[in-house]
């Protein structure tokens, strides 16, 4: 089931390095790619930093709406995953394509990938030369949300689990179509 993350702790959804779904909508036009460059920025206001190039259909959206949606998908999730990743939004109705469904964000018209673990909507701050240098966009996060098969929210508290079933595990993507799913979580203290 879906739960609410504190804000303050959302960068704990992305901390672990996961593959991530960039999902974003103008008007009516709705489109999901792959990225797997993201990584939280900030803690209070929570931010995170994602990179989307210039030239992708999901980019002309975000730049379009100033919001988005980084998702992570699990193990369950890893073809349609690679297959999002792999083609334009702009000439392919990725969501028929790959069998997804979306759920509509609580914050943001971006929406949310079913079936991922965790979900942060975001609204597109203005970092100009990021985005012109290295197609790195700064995102202030506006709702978090998390599975709570993977992800024990307990009042303030939000932590991987260590029991998570294989296929809802995230995945980290190598190269060419190969990834690596997450394994054991053990602690230090």
């Amino acid at each position: 089931m879906r739960v609410a993350v504190p804000l303050d702790k959302a960068y704990r959804l992305i901390n672990h390095g996961p593959v991530t779904l960039v999902s974003a909508a103008a008007g009516t036009v709705r489109n999901v790619m792959a990225a797997a460059w993201a990584m939280p920025l900030d803690f209070d206001p929570p931010r995170i930093a994602v990179v989307v190039g210039a030239g992708e259909h999901t980019r002309h959206l975000i730049d379009a709406s100033r919001e988005l949606v980084v998702q992570v998908p699990p193990r369950a999730l890893a073809a349609q995953t690679d297959g999002v990743g792999s083609c334009t939004g702009r000439d392919t109705d990725k969501w028929s394509k790959f069998g997804l469904s979306w759920t509509a964000g609580s914050l943001v018209q971006a929406p949310l990938v079913d079936g991922c673990v965790a979900w942060l909507e975001c609204r597109l701050l203005d970092e100009p030369r990021m985005e012109a240098h290295y197609d790195l966009l700064v995102a202030e996060v506006v709702a978090a949300w998390a599975e709570d098969a993977v992800f024990a929210v307990d009042g303030r508290s939000v932590r991987l689990r260590d029991d998570v079933p294989p296929e809802l595990r995230a995945i980290h993507h190598v190269a060419g179509g190969a990834y690596v799913a997450d394994g054991e979580v053990f602690s230090v203290r």
